[in-house]
């Protein structure tokens, strides 16, 4: 059986920038599409990043593009997520998610997915 485990989200003052991992187990980790998700209070879940199994250009969220960074280390099976000149606009649930094979879409199209970890940007 296929886990995500998020963690590294917290607290962060608008301008700071928090670490976000995910620990995959089980499955091969090698072979996923690595996918971050948010959402936040009353709004819909939304599309942040995705890492290919190729390690090509990652795909980010126009709202991120230059603040966040993903990327994955094979030999950990973990994903991350380097956020900074957070804003308070970014405060959601951030999720990770899991695909088999390639992927470069930005739908929910993902197989298996955290629980979720808090990031709050006060301002």
């Amino acid at each position: 059986q296929v886990q995500l485990v998020e963690s590294g989200g917290g607290l962060a003052q608008a301008g700071g920038s928090l670490r976000l991992s995910c620990a995959v187990s089980g499955g091969t980790f090698s072979h996923y599409t690595m996918g971050w998700f948010r959402q936040a209070p009353g709004k819909e879940r939304e599309f942040v990043s995705a890492l290919t199994p190729t390690y090509s250009t990652p795909l980010y969220k126009d709202s991120v593009k230059g603040r966040f960074t993903t990327s994955r280390d094979n030999a950990k099976n973990t994903v991350y997520l380097q956020m900074s000149s957070l804003k308070p606009e970014d405060t959601a649930v951030y999720y990770c998610a899991a695909k088999g094979g390639l992927y470069r879409g930005s739908g929910p199209n993902y197989d298996y997915w955290g629980q979720g970890t808090q990031v709050t940007v006060s301002s």
